[in-house]
């Protein structure tokens, strides 16, 4: 009977949340960006391995676009709690949609080399990094703290639909129009995404007070005071998030290494690889639309049962070369990978006053991004000098890692009372 409440009460919250029109305009928006973002993921990924023939070139990207949230991110943070977070993403992303635009036509003028291209991915992650934490300050703004699981699952949707969508696009489009080319599209997909954020009307309130270096410098402190120091779950649940986002990045920078040297595929059955893992990612989304997690410690024991299955079926890669299997294989852990972010991101914003919102965000991802950079880093170097089959068992160790420390973790968290 009090499942049968509980899920109830999770669909009130999801149909009050669908009447809102502002996070309908905010997710339609989303949906077409991430579709966009998927089709040159993997176009992007797939022309650097094609040209080097080197994984560990080809991470190069993740690391590009990695470099400047983790060095530059928690100043944007402070930057962006004192502007309007509205009209900081309508301009974020219609600058990203020049610059997309701007390497196929270097493309075209016979200009873009391989240092070209890195160095416009680079300029791209310096705009791109601002938008996580102005969309997750932005949010409590939109909604109560009780429907905040909920917004974080449709994010994690708007995601997965880009990814399910996009790879599988990107594959056929790459045959036929050059992966160059399907960076046009994206940057389409970003204006478009621009302009649906024109219609929310979201009342921020503009913050008081000086922008001087010193009073930016104070801030920035406040936003590491708050995590590090004075709010110390904060800090636990980014050990937790960074362990998760290491052995996730690896694998998701490994599945085109694990396509063209493992098995042997092409650009359009490595699109459906891929889309694999969005599905189960969507599949999990789907499930917390309707099931509510508001309690901090049921929501730790999730993930920590996530990542250990997940961590199971990415040693199952390893065993087998059937194309089926390795799809289901791949959708368990994006089933499993799933269920992190929405929780960890919810129970942030449930914590951190709406003031200093961005700069917990952003100092809480730099965090999380070292991880990233080296799980990125580290499969590549492993698949270069050891083979696709190590790289997927040293990811499949880190997921383990993940799921130990995650229940470790636990009466920690119970003892700060958070």
């Amino acid at each position: 009977m009090a499942r049968r409440q509980s899920f109830f009460a999770a669909s009130a919250d999801w149909r009050l949340l669908l009447k809102n029109r502002d996070v309908v305009w905010l997710v339609i928006g989303q949906a077409i960006s991430q579709i966009g973002d998927g089709l040159s993921k993997l176009a992007l990924l797939w022309f650097v391995y094609d040209l080097t023939g080197s994984a560990l070139e080809m991470t190069m990207i993740g690391i590009l676009q990695t470099i400047p949230p983790l060095v530059f991110g928690p100043f944007v943070g402070v930057l962006l709690d004192r502007v309007p977070k509205r009209s900081a993403m309508i301009v974020i992303d219609s600058v990203r949609a020049g610059l997309l635009a701007f390497i196929p036509t270097m493309y075209w003028m016979g200009l873009l080399t391989l240092p070209w291209l890195y160095v416009l991915v680079f300029i791209t992650a310096m705009f791109s990094m601002a938008f996580g934490p102005a969309l997750k300050a932005m949010e409590p703004q939109l909604v109560p703290s009780s429907q905040l699981t909920q917004i974080n699952a449709l994010d994690q949707g708007t995601m997965t639909i880009g990814q399910l969508l996009g790879p599988a696009m990107s594959g056929m489009l790459i045959a036929f129009i050059g992966a160059q080319n399907v960076l046009f599209v994206n940057a389409g997909t970003f204006l478009v995404s621009a302009l649906c954020k024109i219609p929310l009307t979201v009342r921020e309130k503009r913050r008081s007070g000086s922008a001087s270096a010193g009073h930016a410098l104070r801030d920035l402190w406040e936003g590491f005071q708050f995590v590090f120091v004075d709010h110390r779950l904060m800090l636990l649940l980014m050990a937790v998030a960074s362990l998760s986002t290491a052995g996730a990045t690896a694998f998701i920078y490994l599945l085109p290494v694990l396509a063209k040297n493992y098995l042997q595929a092409d650009s359009v059955e490595l699109g459906w690889l891929w889309a694999s893992l969005s599905l189960g990612l969507l599949v999990t989304t789907l499930w917390m639309a309707v099931v509510s997690q508001r309690n901090l410690y049921p929501r730790l024991r999730l993930i920590a049962g996530a990542s250990a299955l997940g961590s199971l079926a990415v040693f199952g890669l390893t065993m087998t070369t059937s194309f089926p299997i390795l799809v289901a294989l791949i959708a368990m852990v994006g089933v499993c990978s799933g269920v992190v972010n929405p929780f960890i991101s919810a129970s942030i914003q449930e914590r951190t006053p709406k003031h200093m919102m961005a700069r917990v965000f952003s100092v809480f991802n730099s965090g999380v991004l070292v991880a990233a950079m080296v799980g990125m880093t580290g499969s590549g170097w492993i698949a270069d000098r050891m083979g696709p089959s190590a790289s997927l068992l040293a990811t499949a160790g880190v997921g383990a890692a993940a799921a130990v420390l995650t229940a470790v973790l636990i009466p920690w968290c119970r003892r700060l009372r958070a």
